[in-house]
């Protein structure tokens, strides 16, 4: 049997004695390579942008509104009736230890004035449980103290978005805006957010102590009253275990007899993170699936090349049979020449796919993450697309008559 490096360098002058077919054939490989690296990229960057999108809501969430309305026989959207209390976070906190912070939290929205400047943007009333919950921290200034939170005293956090709409490049600090025509003082400003998942802007946001909003601002009949409780669980797991013991003491504290309809809604955004999630992944084996149907063209192009090469080279083939080769040396000699066409292809599409990936972002908003193993797997599958689809053409040419070879013309 004929060495391995000696079958290699015969396959190579085969290849450079024929260029111009050599970089058609491994054209459909460059571009299945690079489709594959650039798509599934892609469908990377989708994944982790939504990952850090549901990750600046905050970890283990679950939100809690209050009821529907109803209005002349409609009935309005949920958290249109306020239903739950202040004391409703305090319960669930102290007597469900799968929670680990419950806050109670009151949405509004308003007018904003700083000057000749206004600005309209959504209130939350709150405590700095909140902030604890989400993991969102200060720019400048402080939270909300006790004394904030217990007098309702008339101070405000704002959002970047709020704070660069309304003051510019002034620092905001201890400036005095008016909300909904009433007096607060700006003592902090939050680091940028970003949107959520959702797509909401979470800089567009005022924030004030939730006495202060109950009291002066929202103009709720029963002043202990809110929309919406927001709860973070120990683990993404207490988040659906906990889910049936939060509505037993919600539905015990709010009176509600057996034939009574829930007053509240309990939404899970773990769960609704990981349908975010399974959806991206669903998506990105699927691009990496279309892009690879680009690779198998690419390998019945290698095979058509390498079936022409055959016939080309019949002759050939029969004095090295005459001279002592085997039809395995044939075959492997065939499958070489198969394989580093494929390899050469590889390497090259490997090349154009990270090209691509930095370019894409630059000139489009997608964006698109490399990983090492995104460029491994396309790789490596090149390989075995060239040995998959040069077997045969390889095979063919081992099973020749050597005297039937020899007089071929």
């Amino acid at each position: 049997m004929i060495e391995l490096k000696t079958i290699f360098k015969i396959a190579v002058r085969a290849i450079e004695a024929n260029k111009m077919r050599s970089v058609l054939t491994s054209l459909g490989i460059i571009i299945g390579v690079a489709a594959v690296i650039i798509l599934l990229s892609i469908g990377n960057g989708t994944q982790q942008s939504i990952e850090n999108e549901m990750r600046s809501m905050g970890t283990n969430l679950i939100m809690i509104r209050s009821g529907a309305s109803t209005s002349g026989g409609a009935r309005m959207g949920r958290g249109s009736q306020p239903t739950l209390k202040n004391g409703d976070a305090d319960a669930i906190q102290e007597k469900i230890p799968a929670i680990r912070l419950a806050v109670p939290v009151v949405n509004d929205s308003g007018q904003i004035i700083y000057g000749n400047t206004n600005w309209s943007t959504s209130i939350v009333g709150t405590d700095n449980r909140y902030f604890e919950i989400k993991e969102w921290d200060l720019a400048y200034g402080r939270f909300f103290s006790e004394n904030d939170t217990k007098t309702a005293n008339k101070v405000v956090i704002l959002g970047q978005t709020v704070a660069k709409e309304l003051f510019g490049d002034i620092d905001p600090l201890g400036k005095t805006i008016r909300v909904k025509g009433l007096p607060f003082v700006v003592i902090g400003t939050l680091t940028a957010r970003g949107q959520s998942g959702p797509g909401q802007d979470q800089d567009d946001m005022v924030y004030m102590p939730l006495a202060t909003a109950q009291k002066k601002v929202s103009g709720t009949q029963f002043p202990d009253m809110v929309n919406q409780l927001m709860l973070q669980a120990q683990t993404a797991q207490d988040t659906y275990t906990s889910q049936e013991e939060i509505k037993a003491l919600l539905r015990q504290r709010h009176n509600l007899g057996l034939n009574k309809e829930d007053d509240f809604t309990i939404m899970n955004f773990t769960q609704f993170m990981e349908m975010m999630q399974s959806s991206s992944q669903a998506m990105t084996i699927f691009l990496g699936f279309i892009a690879s149907i680009s690779l198998i063209v690419g390998g019945i192009g290698i095979m058509n090349i390498m079936l022409v090469s055959v016939t080309e080279r019949t002759r050939e083939i029969g004095i090295r049979m005459a001279i002592g080769a085997k039809s395995w040396d044939i075959r492997l000699q065939f499958l070489m020449e198969a394989l580093i066409l494929s390899l050469i292809g590889g390497l090259i599409g490997v090349a154009f796919g990270i090209l691509g990936v930095f370019i894409l972002p630059k000139i489009t908003s997608i964006t698109a993450v490399l990983s090492t193993f995104y460029v491994l797997l396309p790789f490596s599958f090149s390989g075995v697309v060239g040995l998959i689809f040069g077997f045969f053409p390889a095979y063919k040419a081992s099973l020749l008559n050597p005297i039937n070879a020899l007089r071929y013309e």
